[in-house]
């Protein structure tokens, strides 16, 4: 059972504009659903591009200010943040699982202490926004960079981790100077709209951290496209992420993109079978699936393959499906009966060309339950294979020859994450290097860190989330160049007029 009750949270609205909570303009109302008894939880007004455009003037307004603080200054602000974030922990869990049906040791766990960790990693960088060493390059000159602020960020978040997605966009760009404007997934409003509310309350100032709840055709277009917003960081499928560049390329803005992917697991022959099936089975349903560095393609070496098999099938089936508020669940719900419908529908689809070892059912129950599901014998360039399925659905493909592995494991249009399982540090290396991915883990699937990058290669998006790499993505670098000669006419002058 939980206590978390959303009317007691937002019952002012599910817009978070200059340090509070306003009802959205849209004339439309959205409802949350439990994905786990299928219940409405709380229902609000969307926002609409009049709260766009309000939020948005917020934060262009706090920004002077906001950019103009010491350092130091945001660091004390964000340390205090980090505090409150940790003092809601118990808070921020329940009301995580409640809108996405995650287990609550999975929220309590993973996503409400990374958050946390976040918080304090940024607080700390804010201080570290560093350029190049001043210096004399041409001779004649003094040099130096400056790092500087972009202005108003307009964010677009996605269901599947609504809390970590927040604090991803949001931490490093307050930490850089900048302002911002999110949106959240109307799905799941309200862990976006509690971190909004404990930025205010540590002290951040109003307008610097402001939530829009809309729909994607509404509030988000109006988002990306508006012309006080200087960058936008998208995290979400690829196909929408064509359409984020497509309207952000009309004002020229700066784009981070972090979209989907399709994660091979390579296990070669020399591995530890048993730790790379616990690996595996942890790696396809964190999240039931619904993670986008989800390992979703495990390609074992011919000798293990069989028992690779068994041994994954043998684990899948005895996860504990269930309440997510049960302490002794393992996997929860899919984000909606619409997209339980969807992921039922590539197993469906797979039976026809591939063997579905276990799982492939959705349960007999009111939630978007879907069981762990492996399949087996698929070919290569089967939609099973090459699409993002986005549920608990792991398909898994021998493979003889390294070179062959490797070559599968590249072979989609994706690159975000990969692992190499192997006890020979010459073939994970090469694994390591060979892998076109944002990052590749050895022996292990799924960790993360504040102080290490989160990004793609190829449909996988560009950019990067956490480590100190963000500030890439939400700083100018400016150059500044001082003449040192007091000389009037200088030596260059005579290549545009008169002799030497």
């Amino acid at each position: 059972m939980h206590n978390f009750q959303a009317q007691d949270h937002f019952a002012a609205g599910a817009q978070y504009i200059a340090g509070r909570l306003t009802e959205g303009t849209s004339g439309r109302t959205h409802a949350v659903v439990d994905p786990a008894t299928g219940d409405e939880v709380h229902r609000y007004e969307l926002a609409g591009e009049k709260d766009v455009d309000t939020a948005v003037a917020a934060a262009a307004h706090a920004f002077p200010g906001w950019a103009g603080a010491t350092p130091g200054e945001r660091s004390d602000a964000m340390h205090r943040f980090a505090g409150v974030l940790a003092e809601r922990a118990e808070e921020f869990a329940q009301a995580e699982s409640l809108q996405c049906g995650k287990p609550i040791k999975l929220s309590r766990e993973f996503d409400v202490p990374g958050s946390v960790d976040n918080a304090a990693f940024f607080a700390g960088a804010a201080r570290h926004l560093q350029g190049q060493s001043a210096g004399e390059y041409s001779g004649d000159h003094t040099s130096y960079v400056r790092r500087e602020p972009i202005g108003v960020v307009g964010s677009i978040a996605p269901w599947n981790y609504p809390l970590q997605m927040a604090a991803w966009k949001v931490l490093p760009a307050i930490a850089a100077g900048n302002t911002i404007v999110l949106k959240p997934a109307e799905l799941t409003p309200f862990t976006s709209l509690l971190f909004a509310r404990a930025a205010t309350d540590a002290g951040i100032p109003d307008g610097v951290v402001n939530v829009i709840s809309g729909a994607g055709r509404d509030a988000g277009e109006r988002l990306v496209g508006h012309p006080d917003v200087a960058m936008t960081s998208f995290t979400g499928s690829t196909a929408v992420g064509k359409r984020v560049a497509e309207i952000a390329t009309s004002t020229v803005k700066r784009l981070h993109l972090e979209l989907g992917g399709k994660a091979p697991f390579v296990v070669f022959d020399d591995a530890d079978l048993e730790a790379a099936v616990h690996g595996a089975v942890a790696g396809a349903l964190i999240n039931t699936g619904q993670d986008c560095t989800a390992a979703t393609r495990a390609y074992v070496q011919r000798p293990l393959y069989d028992a690779f098999v068994e041994g994954v099938a043998e684990l899948m089936e005895s996860v504990r499906l269930g309440d997510p508020f049960a302490e002794d669940t393992d996997l929860g719900p899919l984000i909606s009966h619409v997209h339980r419908d969807r992921v039922a529908g590539f197993v469906e689809r797979a039976r026809s060309y591939a063997r579905v070892v276990t799982g492939g059912e959705a349960l007999d129950h009111p939630g978007a339950f879907y069981r762990p599901t492996l399949i087996a014998d698929a070919a290569q360039d089967s939609e099973i294979v090459q699409a993002e399925i986005f549920g608990p659905v792991l398909v898994v493909l021998p493979f003889d020859a390294d070179d062959e592995g490797i070559r599968l494991a590249n072979d989609t249009p994706y690159g975000l994450a990969a692992s190499a399982w192997s006890r020979d540090v010459f073939r994970a290396n090469r694994a390591t290097r060979e892998i076109k991915a944002g990052c590749v883990w050895v022996n292990d699937h799924i960790p993360i860190l504040s102080e290490m990058p989160h990004g793609g290669y190829k449909a996988s998006g560009y950019g990067k989330d956490m480590s100190a790499y963000s500030f890439d993505e939400y700083t100018q670098v400016k150059h500044v160049m001082f003449d040192n000669t007091a000389v009037v006419r200088k030596d260059w002058h005579r290549t545009i007029f008169g002799d030497r």
